[in-house]
């Protein structure tokens, strides 16, 4: 399912027009965004967690020459299923 897709099924499923669950989707993932870049975490129960994890340094190998190179730490983007949201998956 696609961003467009899944805009016309929140659409369909709440009864508001397309455009509204285009700006509806649009609040949600920008809430999340600035929410996990801020160091919390967006829990949903029963559906899942997103958050931002710390990726230690590490040292790599580039393939082609086969050297090794150092790759800082960083924070990425996590989401952690919810326990619901698996079970209903089985």
């Amino acid at each position: 399912m696609n961003r467009t897709e899944l805009v016309a099924a929140i659409a369909e499923k709440s009864g508001a027009s397309k455009k509204d669950a285009e700006a509806m989707l649009k609040a949600f993932i920008d809430t999340v965004e600035d929410a996990v870049k801020a160091g919390d975490k967006v829990q949903l129960v029963g559906f899942g967690t997103f958050e931002a994890r710390e990726r230690a340094a590490r040292v790599g190998t580039n393939p082609q020459t086969k050297a090794k190179v150092e790759i800082p730490a960083c924070k990425v983007p996590a989401f952690k299923v919810g326990k619901a949201f698996k079970d209903m998956l089985k």
